[in-house]
């Protein structure tokens, strides 16, 4: 069923006065409707546009490879320095 002309435009002014007055809400809503259109997109089985990966989990992810790198950086050289201190005591004696 359609609206008629006088609900269209006491609707647009409802929404209006939402926005002028609480633009929280209107970001919240339209969050809101983002999601249902993305569910309903997957459940009829149509693809999505794919996400970028937030900012934080980017920077984290690199976090994590440099402490790793770092972490095996130093165990090779601990390994090396006892190897090369085993090679030095054994032609000492």
């Amino acid at each position: 069923m359609a609206w008629s002309q006088d609900e269209e435009r006491m609707l647009a002014q409802i929404e209006q006065h939402l926005v002028d007055d609480d633009p929280r809400l209107v970001a919240r809503l339209e969050s809101f409707n983002e999601r249902v259109r993305r569910s309903e997109a997957r459940s009829s089985g149509q693809r999505t546009p794919r996400r970028r990966p937030r900012r934080t989990t980017v920077i984290i992810l690199i976090s994590w490879l440099l402490i790793a790198t770092l972490v095996a950086t130093l165990l090779i050289m601990l390994l090396r320095h006892e190897a090369a201190a085993a090679m030095a005591l054994a032609v000492a004696f």
